[in-house]
């Protein structure tokens, strides 16, 4: 059998290059580009264009109504009620309602003690507040530590209760719903949260409840963020700023307007009223607290933010917990949102009002009774469009899509085909825009704003997968780790320590998706440089160098395997 020539296999238009391969796959490159690249590729850009549009749009109604709100000084305390506590001569410390404070821990060795103590240190009545230490460490030292805390502290006389599981079944939600299932609970108004690592001041409670005890229709007050550590490293300030802006604007416009926002999982007190009516601690997705919050507000009740109220905490100080934490914060709204809309759509009947004891707000003064009648309303379509589009939709999904599709893929992929123009406004004035807009939550960090857009470019390649499994609800949907926390004591003794090398294991520098990432966008950038009129090769390389920088592990504090 005569041998098939390289002329019977190739087109014809092969022939010439078919000892160059270099070239032939330019001419593949040239065939298919028209065809196939240039469409599909007009389409991501316009895609990304109205991903961009609806997120500058949210961002700018945010900026709006928080310039509003400084404006007419729409404080909590003017548009709720609100009077301090007060001791009260013949009742006694009985004029104080009962709480609960909680405090979930899992092997936090280095922490347990600020959060216990904070705990017990807050300004209440004795008899009137009970510490509850839920543990669920797997760490038999650890967990003789945290017990022995709780031992100290009883015998100061703080009402300390150290309570454990068998399991670890729905992890944080888990311990908090069982939790909640003790005898001694039942005696309880309200319940405050704290993370491990958190130490809210001794009038935390002072502050909050009072918003609880004279608005019924109150379900939680939630406080801001604190973080101990925000000049520890580039990557802490990176983190810093981008929770200021959703402390300071997303949770202050959405506590202002709809009295509705996602609760923080911690920092926060909750009625346990409302905690019941919404059904209690779920854990269908990582995000237990922002299911409870949606559910709550279903129900009909209000969410107040207290943005002048500060708990300390700290921020993950290497890029392997910030990573954990990313996956968790990104994943879980996107599956919950996948298995809420359309009970939020669906939802009709405001079930809270229908429990208000008629007798008691007819008893009620005319000021009164106004104000209830104001309050028992239906859940409006208007809030129902903002937990569903503004919320979910463009806070949780397209924020992450656009930001990683549009600036480190359809935007360097338009370097390669030229015939794809992207317009000026799309490329450079609507980012420029959201930038600006969220570096306002943290002005000290101003001058970092470049390094922060890079550094959020890199950390959306992470966000966008975790939204894609939450919303396709794939394997990882329901992975849970812990953060890591290093405390101060930890810190103390890497301060000490005495100098040596590090033992380095490749596999906890080297991330492969982040240097495949950089590797495309520096190609993109060499291309545009020599044969590209977009010029856009400034910013790939310098994005190129920030998915290189955490490709290589060079960004947090690294803490060796030694």
């Amino acid at each position: 059998m005569d041998r098939l020539t390289s002329t019977a296999l190739l087109p014809e238009s092969f022939q010439g290059a078919r000892d160059d391969i270099t070239e032939q796959m330019g001419m593949v490159w040239q065939q298919i580009k028209a065809p196939v690249m240039v469409p599909l590729l007009r389409l991501a850009v316009f895609l990304c264009l109205v991903m961009s549009v609806m997120l500058v749009a949210e961002k700018a109604y945010m900026a709006i109504v928080i310039v509003l709100v400084k404006l007419f000084g729409r404080r909590p305390e003017k548009r709720y009620r609100w009077e301090p506590m007060r001791d009260d001569l013949e009742l006694g410390s009985s004029a104080y309602p009962m709480v609960l404070v909680q405090i979930p821990m899992y092997n936090e060795k280095e922490v347990y003690q600020l959060s216990i103590g904070a705990a017990c240190g807050l300004s209440w009545p004795s008899d009137r507040i009970i510490i509850q230490v839920l543990d669920d460490s797997t760490d038999p030292v650890i967990k003789d530590l945290v017990e022995a805390e709780c031992r100290r502290w009883a015998s100061k006389g703080v009402n300390i209760k150290y309570e454990i599981r068998d399991n670890r079944s729905g992890y944080k939600a888990g311990a908090l719903k069982e939790g909640m299932k003790h005898s001694y609970v039942k005696h309880c108004d309200y319940v405050a949260i704290f993370d491990a690592d958190f130490q809210p001041e001794p009038d935390f409670l002072c502050r909050t409840v009072p918003f609880l005890l004279h608005n019924p229709a109150v379900g939680l007050v939630q406080a801001r963020w604190k973080f101990v550590n925000s000049d520890e490293c580039l990557m802490a300030r990176m983190q810093e700023m981008s929770l200021d802006y959703h402390f300071a604007v997303e949770q202050e416009v959405g506590s202002s307007t709809y009295a509705f926002f996602g609760f923080n999982g911690t920092a926060g007190v909750w009625r346990i009223a409302a905690l019941n009516e919404a059904g209690g601690w779920k854990d269908r997705t990582t995000v237990e607290d922002m299911d409870l919050a949606v559910r709550a507000s279903l129900k009909g009740w209000k969410f107040v933010f207290l943005g002048d109220l500060k708990v300390k905490n700290e921020l993950p100080s290497t890029l392997r917990a910030y990573r954990y934490q990313q996956h968790r914060w990104s994943c879980g709204p996107a599956n919950l949102f996948r298995k809420m809309v359309m009970e939020i759509a669906n939802n009709k009947v405001n079930s809270l009002y229908k429990k208000i004891d008629e007798i008691e707000i007819a008893c009620c003064s005319i000021p009164d009774r106004a104000y209830f009648s104001s309050a028992m309303q239906k859940v409006s379509l208007w809030k129902k469009v903002h937990v569903i589009y503004s919320f979910f939709f463009v806070r949780k999904v397209v924020a992450h899509i656009v930001t990683f599709v549009f600036y480190c893929v359809v935007i360097p992929a338009a370097v390669l085909v030229p015939e794809v123009e992207i317009p000026r406004w799309g490329a450079i004035y609507i980012p420029s825009i959201i930038a600006l807009l969220n570096a306002v939550g943290t002005p000290r960090s101003l001058h970092l704003l470049v390094f922060w857009i890079l550094f959020e470019n890199v950390m959306s390649l992470h966000r966008t997968k975790a939204t894609l499994i939450g919303l396709l609800e794939a394997g990882r949907a329901n992975e849970w780790v812990v953060t890591e926390k290093l405390g101060d004591t930890a810190k103390a003794k890497m301060a000490v320590k005495p100098a040596r090398k590090p033992r380095i294991r490749i596999g906890d520098r080297l991330h492969l998706l982040e240097l495949w990432t950089g590797a495309y966008l520096f190609f993109c950038g060499c291309y545009d440089v020599a044969f590209g009129k977009n010029q856009y090769f400034l910013y790939l390389f310098f994005q190129a160098i920030a998915f290189f920088v955490v490709g290589f592990g060079y960004v947090g504090t690294f803490v060796s395997g030694s």
